[in-house]
């Protein structure tokens, strides 16, 4: 018997409760993993309202999680009891144990915490994604990210100075503007609650404008995101941290410039385990060599899921949150 949080209904964090579950030995290829530090992502609050559907009714939300492997089901090669380990994977991390698939996990090296790794693995991930994959950012790009404040901003701000970007980040409140700043590696910080965006990345770039947006805001920030790319340039729109983005006549990228639009997701672009292996290490190595910290700015006991979960949604947070078991 262990704990979990577990969802029966969809809705609120209200929806919510911390309860004992009792788990079934792993399967064939699953490996059962004991949580020394579990991620909080907005992914979350999407399946716990039902933006996201969720397989089944009750479950346990969460996708990302640290800890030691403990028990090895049928078939599992290349792991052993006591390793380190971290994953992004199904449902289920907000718990204390939890079984994973064995193809879902990556060693984590010896000079990282589970704490680092519980809050990098989808938010490094997707970084790695957007900066590495969905464009390429190369020496001399100009970029914009949206909500360069929180747990995916701060890490992409970083990782896109130490590509030699220069780095474009909106936030909206002032106090998140000197984070983004400070931590987050941006050179050029607006606040998009007080400032036109757009005009603001006409002026800074001098009319040039981006080669690519970032943005997991959504709703607030579109389509005037579409306004500060160049001819050609790309906009990612890879989460909606404030609303959905509604449907827009598909006209209004020629207008714009020939503009490419994508709505890409991180499991697309780890779902083979070479890929996943080989964006880990490459995240990894952004960390160990100094390029890229994780800010871990709020520690909560598992049990505190729900008041998280209403910091979450009213934006108040900056950089990474973990639950502790």
């Amino acid at each position: 018997m262990s704990k979990a949080i577990r969802i029966h209904a969809q809705g609120g964090p209200e929806v919510m409760s911390y309860e004992n579950v009792t788990l079934l030995p792993p399967g064939p290829g699953e490996v059962r993993i004991r949580h020394h530090a579990i991620g909080v992502n907005f992914l979350d609050v999407y399946y716990r309202k039902g933006v996201y559907p969720a397989p089944s009714l009750p479950f346990t939300p969460g996708n990302e999680g640290a800890g030691q492997v403990i028990a090895l089901g049928e078939g599992v090669r290349g792991l052993k009891k006591g390793d380190r380990v971290a994953y992004v994977s199904t449902l289920g991390s907000y718990s204390e144990e939890r079984n994973v698939p064995a193809a879902s996990l990556v060693p984590i090296p010896e000079g990282i915490s589970y704490a680092t790794a519980a809050a990098l693995m989808l938010k490094g991930l997707t970084a790695h994604y957007l900066l590495r994959r969905t464009y390429r950012v190369k020496p001399g790009d100009i970029i914009l990210n949206h909500a360069a404040a929180g747990g995916v901003g701060l890490i992409l701000g970083q990782w896109a100075n130490a590509l030699g970007a220069t780095v474009i980040g909106t936030v909206g409140t002032d106090e998140k503007a000197k984070l983004a700043k400070k931590k987050g590696g941006y050179h050029h910080v607006i606040n998009y609650r007080t400032e036109n965006f757009a005009e603001r990345v006409a002026a800074i770039t001098k009319g040039e404008k981006c080669h690519v947006v970032y943005d997991g805001v959504g709703k607030d920030t579109f389509p005037m995101s579409l306004d500060c790319l160049r001819p050609l340039g790309m906009f990612v729109s890879f989460g909606s941290a404030s609303g959905q983005i509604d449907e827009f006549n598909i006209n209004i990228l020629s207008k714009k410039g020939s503009l490419f639009v994508t709505r890409p997701t991180l499991f697309s672009y780890i779902a083979k385990r070479t890929d996943l292996l080989r964006s880990a290490t490459e995240l990894f190595e952004m960390i160990e060599e100094g390029y890229v910290k994780i800010p871990v700015h709020a520690k909560a006991k598992l049990s505190d899921a729900i008041d998280i979960h209403r910091a979450l949604e009213s934006r108040s947070t900056t950089g990474a949150t973990i639950l502790i078991p």
